[in-house]
């Protein structure tokens, strides 16, 4: 069970299921992210490629976002999404049953997007092939923001050469990065 932290619907909180796969981002990186983010959220077009919990995407919907596309691979995390959007009666968002992957190669989803959360399983080494992924495909407007996070002790791998890092934390061993596309 999480909570969301600020906006409109601060203080609900969403379930997702059981799964090694979803690993949520904690309440205090949350927090420092869209802090972080502030400044750029509302009217924002967000893409949760990783959704698991979905608690990014609906952070960002909570705090004014014009709309999020939540991409998760595993049923019954978007069956919970979906339900939570409903319930909540949430506007501007879409969710995409699919490998993230397969989702980028595809060209689907109503990009480029302003704001991109980028947190795969800390063991699949998807983070590069991805960014290289959103770079090809036209997905990201110009100056967007991307979050990634990692595990601490692995670093960010190899990212596009127009992506600069522009904020960087620790916690515990997550590592986690505001980068902006030049």
């Amino acid at each position: 069970m999480l909570r969301i932290i600020g906006g409109s619907w601060r203080g609900r909180k969403l379930r997702f299921p059981p799964s090694p796969e979803i690993r949520p981002t904690p309440d205090r990186v949350r927090e420092t992210l869209f802090n972080w983010l502030a400044p750029r959220m509302t009217g924002a077009r967000c893409l949760d490629l990783f959704a698991g919990s979905g608690a990014l995407g609906l952070e960002s919907l909570s705090r004014g976002a014009a709309h999020v596309t939540f991409v998760e691979r595993d049923a019954a995390a978007v069956r919970e999404l979906r339900a939570r959007l409903s319930e909540w009666g949430a506007s501007g968002a879409q969710v995409e049953q699919e490998d993230a992957l397969r989702f980028l190669k595809r060209g689907a989803g109503g990009g480029p997007f302003d704001v991109v959360f980028l947190d795969p399983p800390f063991d699949s080494d998807l983070l590069a092939t991805v960014a290289g992924l959103l770079e090809q495909g036209q997905w990201l407007n110009r100056g967007a923001l991307i979050y990634l996070e990692c595990a601490a002790r692995s670093g960010l791998p190899p990212l596009p050469p127009d992506w600069m890092t522009t904020k960087a934390k620790q916690a515990g061993e997550v590592g986690y990065y505001l980068l902006t596309r030049a």
